[in-house]
């Protein structure tokens, strides 16, 4: 770490995760590059995170008068973000040393590069776990490979600051897939490169990950894909990429909400359908939204 301008923002959302912050800013600390600054922005966290963090040298602590949320948490560290390139931290994952010091040189020697992003190591319970073909990566115009999920883990990225400016931050309406909604931001507009080394550590399993809070997260998907849709206009190959995946995520939820006993969301996702459907056939860029996005934000899903 550096009391200069720092090159590199580093930005930790985290709420009562104390369990286990000590091991993620561990792991900073420990980066062979040093011209970074570290920024941890503390979602109202009601454990032992603040002298947690406090006990660390050099760390910049923001404490949000009330719990806003992941993205809203990573937006306040981008306010205070000085550095020439960001990246961000999950408060579970963890970085492998020279993570910061390959993507650095990468950077430093294509310029023209917005955006790097790493392998993972997958642990899951305790269990390193192989990712399923599904979330192989790529390099390049990967936009059409992002439509499916979210195959950009936040903890592996760094891009230039300013690039994150253009596309801006990260959606704070969405309580879930707000990384998917920003990568597709991202990818429709720029080239990413995929450093094929391991450069980051996942850990899944535990209670208090999004993906184990909310059920349907597809309708927070098609909330970003109509998002893109009605505002980028794309055009060609793009829009009927961004069309179809809209008909495929509405199928699976009509379908999730019809098992659930929940016609009302089910005939709202079949008409969805439809309505995506009946655009694929037409040529143009008019894309009027069908969706009020308070639905889903207030659809009950459970």
């Amino acid at each position: 770490m550096t009391d200069k301008e720092p090159q590199i923002s580093i930005i930790v959302p985290t709420f009562n995760r104390a369990w286990c912050l000590q091991e993620t800013l561990a792991s900073v600390c420990q980066q062979q590059f040093k011209n970074y600054e570290l920024i941890v922005v503390d979602d109202a966290s009601t454990d032992d995170t603040e002298r947690l963090v406090k006990s660390f040298d050099s760390v910049q602590y923001i404490r949000l008068e009330s719990n806003q949320g992941v993205s809203a948490a990573r937006n306040a560290g981008l306010r205070r973000a000085r550095g020439h390139y960001i990246c961000f931290l999950d408060s579970d994952d963890r970085w492998i040393d020279t993570k910061l010091e390959r993507q650095w040189e990468w950077m430093q020697t294509h310029p023209g590069c917005p955006a790097c992003y790493t392998d993972e190591i997958w642990i899951r319970n305790g269990v390193r776990v192989n990712p399923a073909k599904k979330h192989r990566k790529y390099s390049g115009y990967i936009f059409q490979h992002c439509l499916p999920l979210c195959i950009i883990s936040p903890s592996s990225v760094m891009l230039k600051r300013e690039v994150l400016s253009r596309i801006g931050g990260f959606d704070e309406a969405l309580p879930a897939c707000e990384d998917y909604d920003l990568w597709l931001r991202l990818t429709f507009l720029y080239p990413v490169q995929f450093l094929e080394e391991p450069l980051i550590v996942k850990y899944g399993g535990h209670e208090d990950q999004l993906s184990a809070r909310y059920w349907g997260m597809d309708r927070f998907r098609v909330y970003a894909l109509e998002k893109l849709l009605v505002r980028q206009k794309p055009q060609g190959e793009t829009r009927r990429g961004v069309l179809e995946m809209l008909v495929e995520k509405c199928g699976i939820l009509e379908t999730g909400f019809r098992n659930r006993g929940k016609p009302g969301e089910a005939e709202t996702f079949f008409a969805a359908k439809h309505h995506f459907a009946a655009l694929q056939e037409e040529n143009g860029d008019a894309s009027p939204a069908f969706f009020d996005p308070e639905f889903f934000l207030n659809v009950e899903s459970n």
